[in-house]
């Protein structure tokens, strides 16, 4: 992996500049179960973030708060400047963001090509055209374009987190959620897999990863939160390097 991006787009301490995404004073839960206490971070544009945390910790309920399929009892969610807190899901993707869950969830028995198809259903994808969105994912993933016609239950793990990735951006997004990316995935596949995230970040899109592999994770990352017992126990602030060399997280997640 390569080193940390440094800063990328992060906007100075005391800017006027707001964030691409900003999540205030966050509660949440699922029924009467709290899962988020005040959780509050940001995403500025062109930024990779990552959330690390175990598992329960609330970093998946974060990112199901962003993407409207959980709403917040406390708090609120910015997104490009609106307040999307109580917004559908679909209006949320109709903004800009894109969510590409745990467990990629394909349709096994659909094509690639299907599948891929799926990702451009909003206006905003069709504007574009489905066919010359979808070529331009083929040229990002060129495994993909050997496999277009394969059922997707048939690809390999990789292969099928390449898919689901690709289905995200057929969105058109300004910013890519990832739900732990490198779940399941052999070593040499998730280089592959982050390799491709980094050059997401690369092209200018934002991005925001859920992951437990806190070093590969970091590696591509601007900055970094970790989330403990549903609040943010390390990050404001904090950029990927320094996250790195926190004792703290270096014993807790690492071992070391």
């Amino acid at each position: 992996m390569s080193n940390p991006p440094e800063g990328g787009s992060h906007v100075p301490e005391g800017s006027h500049v707001a964030p691409l995404l900003a999540v205030d004073d966050v509660q949440a839960g699922y029924g009467d179960f709290k899962a988020l206490f005040n959780i509050t971070l940001h995403v500025d544009a062109g930024e990779i973030v990552t959330l690390l945390g175990a598992n329960g910790a609330g970093k998946t309920t974060t990112l199901r708060v962003i993407s409207g399929l959980v709403h917040p009892t406390k708090g609120t969610v910015r997104f490009d400047g609106q307040i999307i807190s109580t917004r559908p899901p679909h209006e949320i993707v109709e903004l800009g963001i894109s969510h590409v869950p745990e467990g990629r969830q394909l349709f096994p028995h659909m094509s690639v090509e299907e599948n891929l198809a799926l990702g451009a259903y909003i206006p905003r994808a069709r504007q574009r055209g489905i066919k010359e969105t979808m070529e331009e994912q083929f040229a990002f993933f060129p495994r993909l374009k050997e496999r277009r016609k394969q059922l997707a239950g048939t690809l390999s793990g990789g292969e099928q987190q390449m898919v689901a990735i690709a289905r995200g951006l057929m969105t058109q997004p300004k910013l890519l959620m990832l739900d732990e990316p490198s779940l399941g995935l052999g070593p040499k596949i998730v280089e592959e897999v982050f390799a491709k995230v980094q050059e997401i970040g690369r092209r200018g899109l934002t991005v925001l990863i859920v992951e437990q592999n806190v070093v590969d994770a970091l590696s591509i990352s601007n900055r970094g939160y970790v989330i403990e017992n549903g609040a943010v126990d390390l990050g404001v602030g904090t950029s990927a390097k320094e996250l790195l060399r926190n004792e703290r997280l270096r014993s807790a997640y690492l071992g070391l």
